[in-house]
């Protein structure tokens, strides 16, 4: 098992961003919107999970970017390398993004994801996040719509209830895969 963590990510994390960016995504950001969200975006809140093998270089594995809108969080993009997919990182990424959303004043949290992403919507229902509508036509490379899902009421409840599912541990920062 290889151990990883989830920190913040950093202006050097950039070109691994990236890259899982472009494998995860038909249509990935600009390689200059990351350094512009770490930069200059004081709304938002960014995010790496890093292996930290014994031996050999640590990866960055997967990234996810929050946008603090007054109380709501928006969850920008989440991505987890291929390989690393269906271990648990997403996870760990989503809990970390929500709980710090929280503690900086978010009440609420939102996000867009493809109509056609059944195990993303699953990701999100598992945290308890409901389909609040849906977005024709919003993906500009095919046009697939987009299904909007909203988290209501974070609180303390909340991350009760997330670490009676076993979906927060205590810190929520860091596993093996």
């Amino acid at each position: 098992m290889i151990p990883y963590h989830i920190r913040w990510m950093e202006v050097g994390d950039l070109p691994q961003v990236h890259a899982i960016d472009e494998l995860s995504f038909t249509l990935p950001w600009p390689a200059n919107s990351y350094r512009y969200e770490i930069l200059e975006n004081p709304a938002s809140l960014l995010w790496v999970a890093e292996t930290m093998p014994e031996e050999g270089e640590r990866q960055v594995v997967g990234m996810i970017v929050v946008w603090l809108i007054v109380d709501e969080a928006h969850i920008a993009t989440i991505a987890v390398l291929p390989e690393f997919r269906r271990l648990g990182i997403g996870r760990a990424l989503l809990a970390v993004a929500l709980r710090e959303s929280y503690k900086k004043g978010a009440t609420s949290a939102t996000l867009e994801v493809r109509a056609h992403n059944l195990a993303a919507q699953q990701l999100y229902q598992d945290f308890g996040f409901d389909v609040a509508g849906r977005r024709q036509g919003y993906y500009q490379d095919n046009r697939e719509d987009a299904l909007l899902m909203t988290l209501q009421d974070l609180d303390l409840d909340y991350f009760d209830w997330l670490e009676g599912d076993q979906l927060l541990d205590e810190t929520g920062e860091s596993g093996e895969i």
